[in-house]
């Protein structure tokens, strides 16, 4: 493949210049091997734009935004009015975060998260996203201006509920027609160039909407379809149980990803299934998305849920997750999580911390940013099929 990029104006300003340095970057990044920084073979240099971390902009803090949201989770207790945690030292997670009680629109917290992302060499953020006007949509506009700043890119994680309204294709249709027009000129957008360069859209619980009704604005010739049209995109959906091929054929996805984190949870979510998972999606020309994850732990906040824990294992789970992924012959590898400290799939540095009688887990025997490093370390071992 070749790439030519031309120059029209060579004393264009400098702010131009460093728009282009960032676009030409954006293009070349998935063909350029990764590189490793002295003597840490580890450290990548290159941000990787196969590799996507599902990001969660939604805390906040007294400081700059008036009070906790999301660190003062509720815990879900059957048969028992809710309780929330106070935030502070006592949040809804089994980990406590290096940074503390953070907030989304902390601009030196995004700078951090987007350091801490190219240290690990990832070099996509999928963004969850609740809506037009909540709390995960007024956090876009710094996380973009910081994700340029720093190579990283963009897309999106569209959540269940998009408002008051719940989510439904035309919903989804309209979110993907918002966020367009809102972002699409942005330099940090991650738009597929191997698909159309169309920026990307990943849908949670996409099974919640019958595939008939996906159809109507995923197929050609849907009623309310984006095919073809300004609003053209890369939709992939969630794959859950066993036997869903009919499911995104019917539906027209792009493709699908596994996300959750806990081996064994659903079919999607089992790695022992992602080989045949990535036959299929070559035999139909989808896009095969495989997530790992370094654990999971939700049982702060669902106490009933400890079947579904997954230990770290000093590390050893992230590394069978990521090396099924690499050896199913994917062509993107989805990350859970940056940072959903609530499950317990985060990657972002977590350290010790006792609150009255509960001792937070941390990642012992290993320091708190042990698994932006070991990221790094099979970032740099994945070449997608695509550029061998």
């Amino acid at each position: 493949m070749t790439t030519t990029i031309a120059v029209q104006d060579a004393s264009a300003s400098p702010g131009t210049l460093r728009r282009l340095a960032y676009v030409i970057a954006l293009y070349l990044c998935p063909l350029i091997p990764m590189a490793a920084h002295g003597a840490d073979p580890d450290r990548a240099t290159v941000p990787s734009r196969s590799v996507h971390a599902f990001y969660y902009p939604w805390y906040g803090n007294p400081q700059t935004d008036g009070d906790y949201v999301h660190w003062n989770h509720p815990v879900a207790v059957r048969n028992e009015p809710p309780r929330e945690y106070p935030g502070g030292d006592d949040i809804g997670a089994n980990f406590y975060p290096a940074l503390g009680c953070y907030s989304s629109n902390d601009r030196a917290t995004i700078d951090r998260h987007m350091r801490q992302l190219h240290r690990a060499g990832v070099g996509v953020i999928s963004v969850s996203w609740w809506g037009k006007g909540s709390f995960t949509d007024r956090a876009l506009p710094p996380l973009f201006a910081s994700a340029a700043r720093h190579g990283i890119a963009i897309c999106f994680h569209l959540e269940p509920n998009l408002g008051a309204q719940g989510r439904n294709a035309r919903l989804v249709r309209d979110a993907i027609q918002y966020l367009v027009d809102a972002y699409g000129a942005e330099p940090a957008l991650y738009r597929d160039a191997r698909r159309g360069n169309r920026p990307v859209f990943y849908i949670y619980d996409s099974y919640l909407t019958a595939a008939d009704e996906w159809a109507t604005i995923l197929a050609p010739d849907g009623a309310d379809s984006i095919r073809g049209s300004d609003y053209d995109a890369v939709v992939i959906g969630l794959w859950v149980k066993a036997h869903e091929q009919q499911f995104f054929l019917d539906g027209h996805f792009d493709g699908f990803y596994t996300y959750f984190a806990s081996d064994g949870f659903t079919y999607g979510s089992t790695p022992a299934n992602w080989g045949e998972l990535a036959d299929w999606a070559r035999d139909h020309d989808k896009l095969f998305v495989p997530c790992v994850a370094p654990g999971y732990d939700d049982t702060r906040i669902r106490p009933w849920n400890g079947r579904n824990t997954r230990d770290r294992d000093d590390g050893a789970y992230y590394d069978r997750c990521f090396a099924a992924a690499i050896d199913s012959g994917a062509e993107l590898i989805g990350i859970t999580t940056f940072n959903e400290w609530h499950e317990g799939t985060q990657i972002e540095p977590a350290v010790p911390k006792r609150c009255g009688d509960y001792q937070y887990e941390d990642y012992a025997p290993h320091g708190p940013d042990w698994y932006l490093d070991r990221t790094a370390h099979w970032v740099n071992r994945f070449t997608p099929p695509t550029a061998r």
